[in-house]
């Protein structure tokens, strides 16, 4: 089963609005554990449940720190072999990067994307359009969720989840779809039926 849009999934939240049983949080809304999907009970949650998504609400890259480097550079240093810096220590310049996707190895920087594991715009349609501008720019610059990955590669994947793209590298997929399945978890996203039989599939040959 496909992700129900954002407003068919209010609307059918509108009709039974005592169908889930606990607390709900400052926005009237509370995530259906059984289910991993976010339901709306009351306003201010049905009017961000239809915003569309907007990749200027997810600030990033930022400085965090205030060492003068932000989060593109703080991956690019802590993924990358002999790397080195500029004369100010803010940028990185140089070193050698295996991508974890494809595996091929890189030495310019320029050649590299940071990656958002589970994509920004997967987020906002798996339950995050409910969150705040704070909470999307924690998640936007998570170290957890971000790899520095050749940029084509980068590019081929988009917003696609794990039914719809996996990394070219073989023996990277068993790591990618379990650091997948942990920033969902970690950040209470829903999973779709066609992601999470994607999933299982990966983690079966991986046991084996």
């Amino acid at each position: 089963m496909k992700k129900m849009s954002l407003t068919v999934v209010a609307l059918l939240v509108t009709i039974n609005a005592n169908a889930h049983p606990g607390g709900l949080d400052a926005k009237g809304g509370h995530m259906d554990t059984s289910t991993g999907v976010y339901h709306c009970h009351r306003e201010p949650c049905f009017s961000l449940m239809t915003k569309q998504y907007d990749r200027k609400n997810w600030p990033h890259w930022i400085d965090d720190d205030r060492d003068c480097q932000n989060t593109r550079n703080e991956i690019l240093l802590r993924d990358a072999e002999n790397a080195g810096l500029s004369a100010k220590g803010c940028k990185v310049t140089y070193g050698v990067w295996r991508c974890p996707y494809t595996g091929l190895v890189f030495t310019n920087p320029r050649d590299l994307d940071i990656d958002h594991i589970v994509p920004l715009k997967e987020a906002f349609r798996s339950g995050a359009s409910v969150w705040s501008k704070e909470q999307k720019r924690t998640f936007a610059n998570d170290f957890e969720n971000l790899l520095a990955v050749e940029n084509s590669a980068n590019r081929e994947k988009g917003d696609k989840d794990p039914a719809n793209w996996m990394p070219s590298k073989w023996d990277y997929q068993c790591d990618y779809v379990k650091q997948w399945k942990h920033i969902k978890q970690k950040y209470q996203l829903a999973m779709d039926d066609e992601e999470s039989k994607s999933i299982n599939v990966i983690e079966q040959r991986c046991a084996n």
